[in-house]
């Protein structure tokens, strides 16, 4: 029991929000044959973390939960539905930048790191309450 338990462990570099939301499972049960082929509806259906943003998240201790998930995604999909490439995806006492074309989670800012701080290379910004 000596290891220490990393970011890496909790969150595997991608992550399904749809199996931690019951409504989500059973609207995808009862909809009709998917579209596309299994790679895609894979892809677009993950979220995945890089490897800098899994470092920020431990770094600062920041937890992310299933409900955030949820909202997460939800977020990402509004912003691509908008055409967004990179977007800045603000919660109550967290922002995430997110290259939306590829659900990845660029890097991670607490409460205290986004004080004083310019978010750049961003097209968008999705707020979540």
């Amino acid at each position: 029991m000596s290891d220490r338990m990393m970011i890496g462990h909790l969150y595997p570099g991608k992550l399904h929000p749809a199996a931690l939301s019951p409504e989500r499972r059973t609207a995808s049960a009862s909809s009709d044959a998917p579209k596309g082929n299994f790679k895609e509806l894979l892809n677009e259906n993950l979220l995945r973390i890089s490897n800098h943003a899994a470092k920020r998240l431990e770094q600062r201790g920041i937890e992310i939960k299933g409900d955030q998930l949820v909202q997460i995604q939800s977020a990402i999909e509004k912003a691509a539905a908008k055409g967004s490439k990179e977007s800045l995806i603000l919660m109550k006492d967290m922002a995430l930048i997110v290259n939306i074309p590829n659900r990845t989670v660029v890097t991670a800012m607490d409460g205290n790191a986004m004080k004083d701080n310019v978010f750049t290379q961003i097209d968008s910004a999705v707020i979540i309450s």
